[in-house]
């Protein structure tokens, strides 16, 4: 089980589910038919445990926190 955790502006509660890689988040989270949370998503990027990734291959364990999180402005 991984928990989703969507930051800033993203007006969205957090998620637990399975998945094995991030791939399968994506797949899962599109399922959610949100029109505001898949436009975040195409422009968020993810952290795994406070590490940012770009693959969906990157592999989940059980107790993974991931992170969705929106551009920002500022210095």
């Amino acid at each position: 089980m991984v928990e989703i955790e969507f930051l800033g502006p993203i007006k969205f509660q957090n998620i637990k589910m399975q998945a094995s890689n991030l791939g399968e988040v994506k797949e899962k989270l599109s399922e959610y038919n949100e029109l505001e949370l898949n436009e975040w998503l195409k422009i968020c990027a993810v952290a795994v445990n406070d590490d940012v990734v770009t693959s969906l291959d990157t592999p989940l364990k059980d107790g993974d926190k991931i992170s969705i999180l929106p551009p920002i402005c500022g210095g």
